[in-house]
């Protein structure tokens, strides 16, 4: 069994690590896992614990949904919370309106059912997590900090790859090892 997903990866520039270089600063007094730079990525299928021999499928099927599907654009544009104000847990980086993200993450997951692997419960909702919140010492000023910068546009991204990954939980935070890139036409 191999731990799976289906990303974009997302290489941050100068204005991305801006945002995210005010939130960290801002927020080191509180207790937040902070997600690297260098590993982040835009989840479209989270596969789970997946036996190895349904990988050839997997690589197949992404080959298969690429091949229908011409590059997109899209932008991170707010900042946000999962959770309440009360009890936030994670800060996201979101995009606003873009049908094109949505469709394609979509279809991702429909080939992906129609293949007999599971769909999850809930809808594409396109985000990226930049950090996991162990404990806020003063939610007033946290939220503060989340309203700064809660409109901001963040990064431009142009897709013309997705990439297939195994995630290797370590102590010190995952590892992600490439298994398969597969180009948009």
């Amino acid at each position: 069994m191999k731990r799976l997903f289906i990303a974009i990866k997302l290489n941050p520039d100068e204005k991305f690590l801006e945002t995210y270089n005010l939130l960290k600063s801002s927020l080191k007094q509180d207790i937040i896992n902070w997600v690297k730079p260098e590993i982040m990525h835009l989840t479209l299928k989270f596969m789970g614990p997946t036996p190895t021999e349904d990988i050839p499928k997997i690589k197949a099927i992404l080959s298969y949904f690429c091949k229908q599907k011409t590059p997109i654009k899209f932008e991170f544009d707010k900042t946000g919370i999962f959770g309440s104000s009360y009890d936030p847990r994670v800060i996201w980086f979101g995009i606003s309106k873009n049908d094109e993200i949505k469709a394609f993450g979509e279809d991702l997951l429909n080939l992906f059912h129609e293949s007999g692997f599971k769909r999850d419960r809930q809808n594409f909702v396109p985000h990226l997590t930049i950090g996991r919140i162990k404990k806020i010492k003063n939610k007033k000023y946290f939220q503060s900090i989340i309203d700064k910068v809660k409109d901001r546009k963040i990064q431009l991204f142009n897709v013309n790859e997705i990439i297939l990954y195994q995630s290797i939980l370590k102590p010190d935070g995952p590892v992600y090892v490439e298994l398969g890139k597969y180009e948009l036409v």
